[in-house]
Order: C-alpha cells, then sequence, then structure tokens
C-alpha cells in the first residue's frame, strides 16, 4: 500500500517537473525570434521606392497626415513580392497598401502621404498600411520580421508618432490588423497573428506574438531617434595649395605620425608607421602639396619617398620636417585650395568642413509629391 502512494507520489512529482520544465522551455523561447535576430546581427532593408502613379490620392482625416501604421500579412503562401506587388495594381479599387515587405526587401508603392485601401474605412482614414509577403524559412523570418518592425518604426519617426501598442486597449499607434477588426469595425481580418504565431512554432519553438514583435519596433525607433539627434561630426577645415619642393625629416620625426589625409580633415583618416618607409633624420623627401588648417599654426606637407611622382604619399605635419625658411613663410601664409591635390590613395582631397562617410544603413525616403 505504502509503495503504492509512494509511487503515485513520485508520479505525480515528475509530472509537474515536466509541466513546469515545459512552462519554463515556453518562457525561453518566447523571445527566441528576437534574440536571433540580435544574436546575428540581422539589420535591415533599405527603403526602395516605386511609387505607383495610379493609385488614388485621398487625404487621411487630419490634413495629411497618419495617426499610425496597420501591419498585415498576405496570407498567400505560394506568391512573392512583384505577384503581389503586380496583383494589387490591378486590383486597387477592392484594396491596396502602401507598402510591401519580404526577407530582403521593403518596397514603397504607394505614397504615405495620402491613404490606402486594406482595413476598413475608419483604419483607410488614418494609418500608413504594409503587407508581408510569407516567407518559407527561419532566416526569412527573421529577416522579414526585422524588415517590418524597422519600417513601422521607420514610419513612426518619419510623422513625428511615438511607439504605443494598440493590441490591448484600441488606443496606439501601432496596430496588428486584427485589433482594427477588434477595436474600429469595418473588416474581420486577424493577421498577423496566425501568421506569425505558426512560424514561431515552426521555426524557433514557441509562438511569435505581435507584443514581442512591438518590442523589437520600439528597439528600432530608440534606434532611429539617437541616429537623428547625434550631432554631426565636425571636421577641420583645411585649404591646400600645389607645390614642387624638397625638405628632410628632423630630428624629432618620431614624435609625430605619416597619415593618408590631414589628420582632422575627415572621417577615415589612417595613421602609418615610420618603420614602414624605413625613416630616418635626414632622410630626403619630396613635397607635392601643402595644407593649412583654418585656425592652424602649422602647416601640412604631403610627401613621398622617391623623386617619383607614382611613389606612395604620405600627409605629415610641419614640425617632423626640417623646411627652409622661405618654405614654411611661405606655407604659413594663407593658401589656395587645390582640387587635384591627391592623397596616397589616389582620392580627391577637398577642402571640407563637415565630411562624413555614408552608411550601408542608409535609408532612401518614401517622402514623395
Amino acid at each position: 500500500m505504502k509503495k503504492g502512494i509512494i509511487k503515485a507520489i513520485c508520479t505525480l512529482s515528475f509530472a509537474a517537473f515536466g509541466l513546469l520544465a515545459a512552462s519554463g522551455s515556453q518562457t525561453a523561447n518566447a523571445q527566441s525570434v528576437n534574440s536571433y535576430i540580435a544574436n546575428n546581427g540581422i539589420g535591415h532593408a533599405s527603403v526602395t521606392s516605386s511609387v505607383w502613379g495610379g493609385f488614388p490620392h485621398n487625404n487621411y482625416r487630419h490634413k495629411g497626415k497618419p495617426e499610425g501604421v496597420v501591419v498585415h500579412e498576405t496570407a498567400n503562401p505560394n506568391s512573392t513580392i512583384y505577384n503581389e506587388i503586380a496583383y494589387m495594381k490591378k486590383n486597387y479599387n477592392a484594396a491596396f497598401v502602401h507598402s510591401f515587405i519580404d526577407a530582403s526587401r521593403i518596397i514603397n508603392i504607394a505614397n504615405t502621404k495620402y491613404l490606402a485601401w486594406g482595413a476598413g474605412p475608419v483604419a483607410n482614414a488614418r494609418f500608413v498600411q504594409f503587407e508581408q509577403v510569407r516567407v518559407h524559412s527561419k532566416s526569412a523570418f527573421a529577416k522579414e520580421v526585422s524588415n517590418a518592425a524597422y519600417y513601422t518604426a521607420y514610419i513612426l519617426h518619419k510623422y513625428g508618432l511615438k511607439p504605443n501598442d494598440a493590441v490591448y486597449d484600441g488606443k496606439g499607434t501601432v496596430w496588428s490588423h486584427g485589433a482594427v477588426s477588434k477595436y474600429l469595425g469595418g473588416t474581420n481580418h486577424s493577421d498577423p497573428k496566425d501568421y506569425y504565431a505558426s512560424m514561431g512554432k515552426k521555426y524557433f519553438g514557441a509562438s511569435y506574438s505581435f507584443a514581442q514583435f512591438y518590442k523589437l519596433v520600439k528597439t528600432n525607433y530608440n534606434n532611429l531617434y539617437v541616429e537623428a539627434h547625434t550631432p554631426a561630426a565636425s571636421y577641420d577645415k583645411v585649404s591646400y595649395k600645389s607645390s614642387n619642393d624638397t625638405a628632410s625629416l628632423g630630428n624629432k620625426y618620431k614624435s609625430y605620425r605619416l597619415y593618408n589625409h590631414v589628420k582632422g580633415s575627415r572621417a577615415g583618416v589612417k595613421s602609418y608607421s615610420w618603420s614602414s618607409v624605413k625613416a630616418k633624420t635626414g632622410k630626403k623627401v619630396y613635397i607635392d602639396n601643402i595644407g593649412q588648417k583654418e585656425n592652424g599654426k602649422y602647416a601640412w606637407y604631403r610627401i613621398r619617398f622617391s623623386k617619383s611622382d607614382s611613389a606612395k604619399k604620405y600627409w605629415v605635419y610641419e614640425k617632423a620636417l626640417n623646411i627652409s625658411a622661405d618654405e614654411a613663410s611661405e606655407a604659413s601664409a594663407k593658401v589656395a585650395v587645390d582640387d587635384t591635390a591627391t592623397d596616397s590613395s589616389s582620392e580627391v582631397v577637398t577642402s571640407s568642413s563637415n565630411e562624413t562617410n555614408s552608411s550601408s544603413t542608409t535609408v532612401t525616403s518614401d517622402d514623395f509629391s
């Protein structure tokens, strides 16, 4: 009898432990899509403009400004982004959205300054809308969700709106089609709920929810906000003039470095060690260009270590060289801009006070007339 009781207790205990373990596993996997995106450094596609002039231009209810974003999915497992776009152009009188998204593209097809017809009359008059095309792999789903979250944040930022999940109370700026059906009416769809849930279970072991998607939207929005409020880098303004002179390395040259541009004049300036050119005090150098910073006391010289014009060229601070008095006096005078000046990599050197490198994550705006 006691053995039977003990066995029953053990069975119940193991069952309870199994339920707890399963529950813990479910919770651990609940963020796996977002974690996968973060851990694999998945970014977002640029917004590509492919605005079609055939869509009608009807204003939102508030003087042309949308109040949020509605997230859709096509519910078609056998279509592509271009097939969906082509179909929508042919049938826009029935329905159309502003943009389409898949794993590698964000394509804006209708001007977001005007309303679309995709979620019933109440939502249409208020929100930008986009469709997600169904994809068929773990990586593709993660990339699509990342693109969708970015585009949602991008639209909010573009129109001065703050993220607010409307799924819970029907008040906010980020809407699923299902939330529109529940709170605003005029439609009966529930997307993207089922698509998110099924893809999460299939590829990540747990349903993916709109709440998790919304967290990704907030992350993207915060990143956009930081980028927009980060001051642009400031660089020294430099004027240049051609030269044809010689000098030698001074006895303090090791206190300075060689550069591919005048130090502080632009982004991406690289330095080089003297050992790479077998430098020594008194070594002859050939000068072909002089740079003078706007508020600099000393000049910068572009030098090479061979008489040949094709030899590699470097920029160096004046105090690293033995410069003749005449040359130093000439350099300290105001020099004219010489747009033909090139650095050691044969790049054009121009006078600039705010030169920045372009970024691979630069977004093409969908703000069109």
